[in-house]
């Protein structure tokens, strides 16, 4: 066995524990399952499509309106490790949410190598600027803005939290509610495994963006979910994370989702039986609509 490379794991086992790909071989099947379910919901539901919130053609997102005006919304940000994923493959929950009640905006940002992680940051947090300051236009409540986010996108919901809203001249508790699942917390990780070739994190941009070192500010009710099936290094982050935040004063809960992995977890979040689902209309003060 080689030198221990992070938190007690040698080089040869960081690709088990840190890059989902490697522990969830299924994963292509996944991915088209949510593929598959996002086309049909883009289909199914009233939207506003390709909404700009800056000047890439990848900043912008999907909205899906709740029948009433005034509806609290869920932003969400998709996953893809920074260097993958779109809104268009990741909106197969928005159908649960807006029959519960919910304005829903899926966004897009621009992805590593062309950009750094530490301008994704800046983009999603840009995004929700954007939503409190327009997504009335669309029938949705900024007084009620909630984040979500898988993967990359329970990393950049950690950023967010981080940042100072007041600073921006928006108010401190712009986010109501914000939901992390199975998200990158601990950069350092990133720096021992090969998807790191896409990413081209160094040790300044990894300290720079890592929620361990800029944890959330108290201001935000923070669910963190991980599946229970995921790695033990994996799932030792959540846990660490969950813990810091619960150290600096974050109102926060824990929820590991029984026998999911990084990739099966999104199928919890349009299944209204699921605890995951349950617990992010619960934050939104919403519940999950009748079976039809």
């Amino acid at each position: 066995m080689s030198a221990v490379a992070y938190k007690g794991f040698q080089k040869e086992e960081m690709e088990f524990h840190f890059n989902p790909q490697v522990s969830a071989p299924d994963f292509p099947r996944w991915a088209e399952e949510r593929r598959k379910a996002s086309l049909r919901v883009r289909g199914a539901l009233r939207s506003h499509l390709e909404v700009p919130y800056g000047t890439s053609p990848r900043q912008v997102m999907d909205i899906f309106p709740a029948e009433k005006r005034s509806a609290p919304v869920l932003a969400y940000f998709h996953g893809g490790y920074w260097r993958g994923g779109s809104k268009e493959d990741n909106c197969h929950f928005a159908e649960l949410f807006v029959k519960a009640g919910a304005t829903v905006a899926v966004v897009e940002y621009d992805l590593c190598p062309k950009v750094t992680v530490t301008e994704i940051v800046r983009q999603a947090r840009s995004a929700v600027a954007w939503l409190y300051g327009h997504i009335s236009a669309y029938g949705g409540d900024p007084s009620r803005l909630y984040i979500s986010g898988s993967s990359a996108g329970g990393h950049l919901v950690a950023m967010a939290l981080a940042h100072d809203w007041e600073g921006q001249g928006l108010p401190r508790h712009v986010i109501k509610g914000a939901v992390a699942i199975s998200g990158v917390y601990d950069l350092d990780a990133v720096l021992h495994v090969s998807v790191n070739e896409e990413i081209r994190l160094n040790a300044e941009s990894a300290r720079e963006n890592s929620p361990f070192l800029h944890p959330p500010l108290p201001y935000t009710p923070l669910i963190v979910a991980v599946g229970g099936g995921e790695p033990s290094g994996w799932k030792q982050m959540s846990e660490d994370f969950f813990s810091l935040c619960k150290e600096r004063g974050v109102e926060c809960e824990y929820h590991e989702i029984p026998n999911a992995h990084h990739f099966s977890l999104s199928a919890h979040l349009a299944d209204p039986t699921s605890p995951l689902a349950g617990a992010i209309l619960k934050q939104m003060g919403l519940s999950a609509p009748p079976a039809a």
